[in-house]
């Protein structure tokens, strides 16, 4: 089972080597900026590694949107980052579900996903796999509900996307941890990736605040971390943690998930 965690992107091998990770997850370019990725000058060494790498999009990309200043960019950021993704040698590109504003109809920004990825086919493809993630919170978002995540599925899976399960998100969006794995497939018919979190606020409260696994401060998570081992287990998938603690707190909670495999 690899197991890794989301690292700075300055020297991801650096930071795998320091968590002991057999995986790693970091941004090409400022999560919050809509400016494209550089060229790393340690893509063939990232691509060469043993080490297995993901790369997260912006968060700012929404494909759902319906404000035209946010989709069209978002679809050309999207092309940007998985031709940067390529070229690291990167298995896959999470890109959050996305949503759209309130009083509109969650239908118009599923549609909307299925609009980008037919332009992407239709300019040639993608280079590297978009992989959906579930987000927590929104009540118009595309991927926090599974009825949602189902719809869009229907929208969308036909142009080879895949799935990236966050636990965080999951238990904040009112998804319960016990038999995720279950009824993610009977949607999506694949996982490709966890994000292994912990969660610092309780079931179906909209918040996404990532936690550690195990115990830091004396401050024990909402969600029971034998949960999310178990969802790793079942999932089958590389994991990752998105914990905080740097070094020391990712180190420990991938060390947790190792010993729990």
């Amino acid at each position: 089972m690899l197991i890794g965690a989301h690292v700075d992107y300055e020297d991801p091998l650096a930071e795998a080597t320091a968590r002991n990770a057999d995986v790693v997850q970091f941004f090409l370019a400022d999560p919050q900026g809509w400016k494209a990725p550089e060229t790393r000058p340690d893509a063939e060494t990232l691509r060469a590694s043993s080490v297995e790498i993901f790369v997260h999009a912006p968060y700012v990309l929404n494909l759902a949107s319906t404000n035209n200043r946010i989709r069209i960019p978002s679809r050309k950021l999207l092309a940007q980052h998985a031709a940067a993704a390529a070229t690291v040698g990167a298995s896959g590109l999470i890109v959050h579900g996305g949503h759209v504003n309130k009083g509109e109809d969650v239908a118009v920004g599923i549609d909307n996903w299925r609009k980008a990825l037919q332009q992407a086919q239709e300019k040639g493809g993608l280079p590297t796999r978009v992989l959906i993630e579930n987000t927590a919170g929104g009540d118009n978002a595309c991927a926090r509900r599974f009825d949602e995540l189902a719809r869009l599925w229907d929208a969308v899976g036909e142009f080879g996307v895949g799935f990236c399960l966050d636990t965080c998100h999951a238990h904040a969006g009112g998804e319960k941890l016990l038999d995720i794995v279950d009824r993610v497939k009977a949607i999506t018919g694949r996982i490709d990736l966890v994000h292994a979190n912990g969660s610092r606020d309780g079931f179906d409260s909209g918040r996404d605040r990532h936690d550690n696994l195990t115990v830091m401060n004396d401050e024990p998570g909402m969600i029971d971390p034998e949960l999310v081992a178990a969802v790793v287990r079942a999932a089958g998938a590389p994991a990752v943690v998105e914990t905080p603690g740097g070094v020391e707190g990712q180190s420990a909670d991938i060390a947790y998930l190792r010993a729990h495999q």
